[in-house]
């Protein structure tokens, strides 16, 4: 797979070359790219708007293959935005991973889907 052989480096330079020979740097500002990524997620969510639960956990191959071009969308803008803000996305996922760790501790939301803020609520009342 693809996924094991090329870095979040090798996508990231590859989406600069992309945008730089297209003269797009002038149109791939954060603005632009915040909204196109919300534009993009909004397309993703379409594919399962009608769906219930059990249909969106057994997709056939066209679905998927739709859903896997929006998520390549999505991708695709988040890495020309690092690449404008100059943000190394492998050095903010883990950190951001690690302060999910800390929000989301495991022996106070196994099996549950709160927001952090309940659990901090939790806590404020000695629960």
């Amino acid at each position: 797979m693809a996924d094991e052989r090329i870095t979040l480096s090798d996508l990231k330079e590859r989406m600069a070359a992309f945008v730089r020979e297209r003269d797009w740097e002038q149109f791939h500002t954060p603005k632009n790219i915040s909204m196109s990524i919300a534009i993009e997620a909004a397309e993703l969510m379409e594919h399962f708007q009608w769906l219930t639960v059990e249909q969106s956990k057994k997709l056939d191959a066209d679905a998927l293959q739709d859903i896997g071009e929006e998520l390549a969308d999505i991708v695709i803008y988040s890495l020309s935005m690092a690449n404008f803000l100059q943000i190394d996305l492998a050095e903010t996922v883990l950190a951001k991973m690690d302060k999910n760790i800390r929000k989301y501790p495991i022996e106070k939301v196994r099996g549950k889907a709160h927001k952090y803020t309940y659990y901090q609520k939790q806590d404020e009342q000695g629960e």
